[in-house]
């Protein structure tokens, strides 16, 4: 029996907006909305295999950082030294994955990270997102833990073919 990989194509889109002056953290490099641009929106995200394709990019998860609020899973701010990161929406399985852990291997090396958010693939361009748009549907947002873990050298932090599963 074969088992053709779900089909994950845009759910719409969002029309970005300027962020007010100031409002915008691009600690990591990460771009601000804007304005009047469209950005697609996702729904779905690849299905889920022994070894899911996806990006790894980099986020903070502290207090302060290019984040924004809380993580989704707990409510709380997480140390950049400790290994966590945020799936695309279509990924943490209605938040079944939220505070487990999954394997990301990369660069010749695996290194287990626990999930604690949502990497919002189905909304963006505002407060609650930190100007930032939409993620792809397919982001595995990861703590400089993990890239320091997959001993990438920091220069070369930002994006990078992975592959991930459930630990």
């Amino acid at each position: 029996m074969i088992v053709e990989a779900q089909v994950c194509h845009p759910s719409g889109k969002i029309r970005g907006k300027k962020p007010p002056p100031g409002q915008c953290n691009k600690e990591n490099d990460f771009d601000c909305c804007v304005q009047g641009k469209l950005y697609p929106i996702y729904k779905c995200s690849p299905s889920v295999s022994s070894q899911t394709k996806a990006h790894l990019t980099i986020n903070s998860f502290q207090k302060g950082g290019d984040g924004g609020g809380p993580s989704e899973c707990d409510n709380q701010y997480h140390s950049d030294n400790t290994p966590v990161m945020a799936l695309s929406s279509g990924w943490p399985n209605k938040k079944g994955r939220c505070l487990n852990n999954i394997t990301i291997s990369a660069n010749g090396r695996s290194v287990v990270a626990q999930v604690v958010d949502e990497c919002n693939s189905t909304m963006g361009c505002d407060e609650d997102h930190d100007y930032q748009p939409p993620c792809d549907n397919d982001i595995v947002d990861a703590s400089k833990a993990v890239w320091e873990a997959l001993g990438v050298p920091s220069d070369n932090w930002g994006w990078m073919d992975i592959t991930w599963s459930d630990a």
